[in-house]
């Protein structure tokens, strides 16, 4: 008899179970059983609607447990689920709508009426779900069954479409299947030593595979609890942190963590691990993280396309700066430009293949043939060097990659140069066209607070740093870096800022 893999192994195993599932912000507890059962009215409700197995039903809420809980009736139902970055403007969701061929738009009361006209045009229904029981889908949920009768599904069969952020032209839908999240829940829970008894501080987004893959995939195959906070607030994290035993986070969680005095050893005693991913974490943070708390931050590689594919060691060498050897099951390697593996130390682009790598790029046959390689090896786009004794340190994006005067040069090499300056916070380092070289290097500084930088000083501290070639041409020192909701500085953002600075030749 067919079953449905992920959702058995995620949530049918808690059926009945009146064990702690959701701590929520005001102390209040909702147990797996209680979780179930309001996933289940809501996917009568969905079904009620007409909405079939294999529909996508785009989602843009707010973080909730209702959201959790519609996450979870569409894997109960078969509904493939396309969560929506919530800062996304009703241009922006016309498009997921339009190309996922979306049945059903779920949006928050507040966008109903600018979302209404982007389903109509796409022949989708609009739907709305609030942060506290509100709205027209619970609306239909309420007075549901308890219990709904799972639909079967294959490990083929697409559980979610994630997009990629579209930095280099328009979004691609990563096609993810039942067996792609399932087999990344289980390697993660193993790696990383979940068991039921642990407590996941849960800060991050449910719209990015971070906080709704990772963080809560993990936590439910593992039968533990999370005590979910609505968005990243350092006062919550410290305030419940003593309840839990994990955090999974991105750098600014830590960095902003470590400017709390109340931040200490003694706050993070009940904690056993804290993760890093999404973005670079700098090997100044980690080592500061260690100092003041005694914690090692382990830190993680992965994507949309492919969820998490290496993690430093739970128990062994966490190294600062890189991203650990590849998980298990997962096939890792750093190749040139035909797909030849290059000599451990070189740099070249990263390549993964296992059961985690995603199906392709929805309605994408092209982009998906240019991404894959004939073995099955999925080009990740990041640019990587593998160690000796197989850990991957990641030097930035192929895109990122400047090349000035003919000679290649990794943004990372530089920027770690001026992280390492007294003073300096946090750098960017972008290629802007130059008339003579093609390309120039442009640095991008955030000064420590009551710092007194200059460029001129900045770039005369580099001089016996870098090779010649590698330093800058010009330095901007600017109050914060331009980041994305997981962190992630927008470099094309910074490379449009400074597009034009070399218009005149230099």
């Amino acid at each position: 008899m067919m079953t449905n893999p992920l959702y058995d192994a995620l949530f049918g195993r808690h059926a009945g179970a009146e064990t702690p599932f959701i701590y929520m912000n005001d102390g209040s507890m909702l147990t797996h059983a209680r979780f179930l059962a309001r996933a289940a009215a809501f996917a009568h409700a969905l079904t009620g609607l007409g909405v079939q197995p294999g529909d996508r039903l785009a989602v843009q809420i707010d973080k909730s447990v209702d959201a959790l809980a519609v996450y979870a009736a569409c894997v109960q139902a078969g509904i493939v689920f396309l969560p929506l970055n919530t800062a996304y403007v009703p241009a922006e969701v016309d498009y997921f709508v339009q190309n996922s061929g979306a049945a059903l738009v779920l949006s928050s009361p507040d966008k109903a009426l600018a979302l209404a006209e982007v389903a109509a045009r796409h022949g989708a229904q609009l739907q709305t779900l609030g942060t506290g029981g509100d709205g027209t889908l619970a609306d239909l949920a309420e007075g549901q069954p308890a219990h709904f009768a799972t639909n079967p599904r294959s490990d083929d069969d697409l559980a979610a479409i994630l997009y990629t952020s579209g930095t280099t032209g328009r979004s691609k839908g990563a096609m993810l299947t039942q067996a792609n999240l399932l087999s990344n829940a289980r390697t993660l829970a193993a790696a990383w030593e979940f068991t039921a008894n642990d407590v996941l501080l849960h800060a991050l987004p449910i719209f990015h595979t971070h906080g709704l893959f990772v963080a809560t995939n993990t936590t439910l195959v593992a039968g533990g609890a999370m005590i979910l906070l609505p968005r990243f607030d350092p006062d919550a994290l410290i305030t419940h942190m003593p309840q839990a035993t994990t955090l999974m986070g991105v750098p600014t969680f830590y960095t902003r963590l470590l400017d709390d005095a109340r931040f200490d050893a003694a706050l993070t005693a009940h904690m056993r691990l804290f993760v890093s991913g999404s973005a670079p974490l700098l090997a100044e943070t980690h080592r500061q993280f260690e100092g003041r708390t005694g914690h090692r931050i382990l830190e993680r590689y992965g994507m949309t396309e492919t969820n998490m594919n290496t993690s430093n060691p739970f128990d062994g060498d966490r190294r600062p700066g890189t991203v650990g050897p590849a998980l298990a099951g997962v096939e890792v390697r750093v190749c040139d430009d035909s797909g030849a593996e290059l000599p451990r130390g070189e740099i070249g682009t990263v390549e993964v293949r296992g059961p985690n790598v995603f199906a392709g790029y929805w309605q994408m046959p092209e982009k998906t043939a240019a991404e894959m390689r004939p073995d099955g090896f999925f080009i990740t786009g990041d640019l990587g060097q593998m160690s000796q004794d197989g850990y991957l340190t990641i030097v930035g994006r192929a895109k990122d990659l400047i090349i000035a005067g003919g000679l290649n040069i990794y943004p990372k090499e530089v920027e770690e140069a001026l992280d390492d300056l007294p003073g300096v916070l946090e750098s960017a380092v972008i290629g802007v066209p130059h008339p003579d070289l093609g390309e120039a290097v442009v640095a991008v500084v955030v000064p420590e607070p009551g710092a007194h930088l200059t460029s001129d000083a900045l770039l005369a501290a580099l001089a016996d740093k870098l090779a010649r070639f590698k330093q800058p041409r010009h330095i901007a020192l600017i109050d914060a870096l331009p980041r994305n909701a997981m962190g992630k500085v927008q470099k094309a953002a910074l490379r449009a800022d400074h597009a034009g600075l070399f218009q005149s030749g230099d």
